[in-house]
C-alpha cells in the first residue's frame, strides 16, 4: 500500500506540474513560445496655436493681414483697437460700455492664455486693461469672458471677471474685488486663463482672481480697454495661446 500510494502521488504530481505549464504557456505566449503582443492604446495630442504681436504696424482698427476683428467693425456698438508701432489703444464705441474689443479671426481650441504687457502713459478716471476668453463678436452682439485689471495706484484699483450675454450694457459680474494690489502700472504682465469652466486671472505670474463659469464653452481670444477717455494707456505686446486639450 505504502509502495502504491507513493507512485500515485509521483503521477498526480506529474499531472499538475503539466496542467501549471500549459496555463502558463497560455498566459505568457503562443505555441512557438512568443510573447502576447502588448496593449494597444490610442491618444490624439492636444492641438495648440500660439499668437504673439508686438504691434508693429499702424493700424485704425488693428488688422494685422485680418487676423483680428473689431468691436465697432464687427460688433457696431463697441469700440475697435487701434495701434501704433509697437502699442495698441482703445477706441471705444460712443455708449456706455461700449468698450473697445480686438479678437482674432478663426477657430481657437477652448482651453486659452492670453497674456499682455501693460504701458499705463498718462491716466484719469476709470482706466482699464481687459484681456478677453471664448468671446465672439456679430452685429449688435458681443459674448464671453472680459477680464480687466484697473490703472489706478490707490486702493479703488480693482480686478473684474465679466460674462458678457450679448447686447450692449448685458453683462454679468463673476468676480469684482477692489485693493490696491490689484492694480497694473508700466510693465506689468496681465494673464487670463480658461480651462472647462475655471476662469484665474493673474498679475506678474501671481494668482490674483479665480471664477466659475459654464456658459460658454467655445469662442475666440482677444484684448481690449475700458469705455470713455480715460487716458493713453494700452499694450505694448499680446500673447494668445488656445488648445483643444486632446481626446
Amino acid at each position: 500500500m505504502h509502495i502504491r500510494s507513493s507512485a500515485l502521488s509521483a503521477r498526480a504530481e506529474a499531472v499538475l506540474l503539466a496542467a501549471a505549464l500549459m496555463v502558463a504557456a497560455g498566459c505568457l505566449g503562443n505555441s512557438q513560445g512568443q510573447l502576447p503582443p502588448a496593449p494597444v492604446t490610442s491618444a490624439t495630442a492636444p492641438h495648440s496655436i500660439t499668437y504673439t504681436t508686438n504691434f508693429q504696424l499702424k493700424e485704425d482698427p488693428i488688422s494685422e493681414s485680418e487676423r483680428w476683428m473689431g468691436g465697432r467693425t464687427v460688433g457696431i456698438d463697441w469700440g475697435d483697437v487701434e495701434t501704433t508701432r509697437g502699442f495698441a489703444f482703445g477706441r471705444a464705441g460712443l455708449k456706455e460700455y461700449a468698450d473697445s474689443v480686438a479678437l482674432l479671426a478663426g477657430s481657437w481650441g477652448p482651453n486659452q492664455t492670453v497674456e499682455a504687457v501693460v504701458d499705463r502713459g498718462h491716466v484719469f478716471r476709470a482706466p482699464e486693461v481687459s484681456l478677453r476668453l471664448r468671446s465672439s463678436l456679430a452685429a449688435h452682439r458681443c459674448t464671453g469672458y472680459e477680464i480687466s485689471s484697473s490703472l489706478r495706484a490707490d486702493d479703488t484699483a480693482y480686478l473684474i471677471i465679466v460674462r458678457w450675454n450679448g447686447p450692449l450694457a448685458d453683462f454679468t459680474y463673476l468676480l469684482n474685488v477692489t485693493g490696491k494690489q490689484y492694480g497694473v502700472t508700466t510693465g506689468d504682465v496681465v494673464k487670463a486663463t480658461i480651462l472647462g469652466d475655471v476662469i484665474t486671472a493673474y498679475k506678474n505670474g501671481v494668482q490674483m482672481g479665480q471664477a466659475r463659469d459654464a456658459t460658454f464653452r467655445t469662442g475666440q481670444p482677444g484684448f481690449g480697454f475700458n469705455e470713455g477717455k480715460n487716458g493713453d494707456y494700452g499694450f505694448t505686446r499680446v500673447m494668445v495661446t488656445a488648445s483643444d486639450g486632446g481626446t
